[in-house]
């Protein structure tokens, strides 16, 4: 089947999902707007009931950056897939990407993300970061869930994705509009890959770096989330 037609992208819509990330959202949102693209850039922060002052400084930089940075609040803590929703429901570019407010990924790579949708021959891009490009050298068992659910995705989707949890992925609009999320923490990741290949768009995969942060450093995402994860990859495969 004849893949469809899509308008050449002139702006991206760049979600950022946060909770308590005082010591770099800043850094995060200055790199974000710094980075050179070829394309416009709305970028929509969604605060997810941070308690760690996070709320303050956002709304210092929504004055500062007035007219490039738009702060959505949360009344309470809902989780990062539930923030990327509220994002979602507020964006108005021809792509769409999640920015982490922790900056374990790098904006730096936002030329290789859309290189493949520039040229026309994607409609959604996936980081890896374990082939190809710098990554901080962390967790062993980290790695090994992550390999398991990568290889059970591909299973599941008939893909052959490398890193199905990578945070960095970028879609056309269409494509992202038309998946009806549900899930409200870090399930999201399985939920929109599972869902994206059921769309059969074209899918490409490239190498990003990786800057991973210990506990100690702030990581949250537990072996909980992994358990987690495994139960949504199957119920998104069987019962949509």
């Amino acid at each position: 089947m004849k893949p469809p037609t899509y308008s050449t992208p002139k702006k991206i819509s760049i979600i950022i999902p946060v909770f308590n990330e005082c010591n770099t959202i800043e850094n995060v949102v200055a790199t974000v707007l710094a980075v050179s693209i070829p394309l416009e850039k709305e970028i929509i922060i969604v605060d997810d009931f941070s308690t760690d002052g996070t709320r303050e400084i956002l709304s210092t930089m929504e004055r500062h950056y007035a007219g490039k940075v738009r702060v959505l609040l949360h009344e309470k803590n809902r989780g990062k897939g539930y923030a990327i929703r509220t994002g979602l429901a507020q964006i108005s570019g021809d792509l769409v990407l999640v920015q982490d407010a922790d900056l374990e990924y790098d904006p730096q790579d936002y030329p290789v993300l859309l290189a493949p949708i520039m040229a026309g021959r994607a409609d959604v891009v996936f980081g890896n970061r374990f082939h190809g490009g710098q990554h901080r050298v962390l967790y062993f068992w980290h790695f090994q869930i992550n390999q398991f659910l990568t290889f059970l995705s591909n299973l599941l989707t008939n893909l052959n994705l490398s890193d199905m949890e990578v945070g960095y992925k970028l879609f056309r609009r269409e494509i992202i509009q038309n998946i009806k999320l549900t899930s409200d923490r870090f399930g999201f990741e399985p939920e929109v890959t599972i869902k994206a290949a059921r769309q059969k768009c074209r899918i490409y995969e490239v190498p990003i770096s990786y800057h991973g942060r210990t506990y100690e450093e702030g990581k949250k995402i537990t072996w909980k989330d992994g358990v987690a994860a495994l139960y949504f990859l199957f119920k998104y495969s069987i019962f949509g």
